[in-house]
């Protein structure tokens, strides 16, 4: 089905028959990606006195409790609220759910013993560029993102400085495929999130951060359509799914 979409004034047919999403799905087991020193996630009946909520298990009905961590077991979006000492919604603060959106593909530079994303790169890569949305793929990039688990392994980050670089050009929603923009181990100094929000400076109430996407090899880096949409939590963040649609 193609689609002419207005957005700030600007017409964009869009096939809304051929969706890319690249979110990662919480499952309730070992083989879900993790981060952050957390236990998997778990997705099991319901149990209370003689009721069973499994109709493997005799019961007419399928009646599960999730237990899970947004930030830790799967594709999410944050906001502001993820580091300041009101705790921002990330339900509130994204109001609209269709952007504009530019995907490039970065190989981590190493720096010491991490591996980073610099303000060049993200220069080179924009070109003068400044979509609502940037969605960043690191490589290599293998089928392992979807269930590795990343605690104390140091992953990828992208430097303060180009951070506020995505700040400074008026990037509004960052996506990357790693479980953090920050470095993992940092002592707190969340500069990163710091710098894109604002914190410093003048707020970003607006502006959100989805971590944990994967974006598959057959996409090729350029212009898409985003739709961004997150589970309705009145949380600093939620799970989400990301869906990219090419503009024709």
């Amino acid at each position: 089905m193609i689609a002419s979409i207005t957005l700030k004034n600007q017409i964009y047919q869009v096939d809304l028959s051929k969706p890319l999403d690249i979110s990662i799905p919480i499952r309730g087991n070992k083989s879900n990606v993790n981060a952050w020193y957390v236990g998997p996630p778990r997705i099991e009946p319901h149990i209370d006195a003689d009721f069973i909520g499994s109709v493997e298990q005799g019961s007419s009905t399928n009646f599960h409790d999730i237990y899970f961590n947004p930030h830790a077991h799967g594709t999410h979006t944050e906001c502001l609220g993820h580091i300041t000492p009101k705790v921002h919604s990330v339900n509130e603060v994204l109001g609209h759910y269709f952007f504009t959106a530019t995907l490039i593909t970065l190989a981590p530079e190493k720096v010491g013993k991490d591996l980073v994303i610099s303000k060049k790169q993200l220069e080179n890569a924009l070109d003068g560029g400044a979509p609502e949305a940037l969605v960043i793929r690191t490589i290599p990039n293998t089928k392992e993102k979807l269930t590795r688990q990343y605690s104390h392994t140091n992953p990828p980050y992208i430097t303060e400085e180009g951070m506020l670089f995505l700040a400074a050009v008026g990037i509004a929603h960052l996506l990357v495929d790693m479980p953090s923009v920050d470095k993992e181990k940092d002592e707190g100094a969340l500069l990163a999130h710091k710098a894109f929000w604002g914190i410093n400076g003048s707020l970003r109430h607006a502006a959100t951060i989805t971590e944990f996407i994967f974006v598959p090899h057959h996409i090729k880096d350029g212009d898409y359509f985003l739709n961004l949409h997150v589970a309705p939590f009145e949380n600093d963040a939620a799970p989400s799914r990301p869906v990219l649609f090419e503009l024709l």
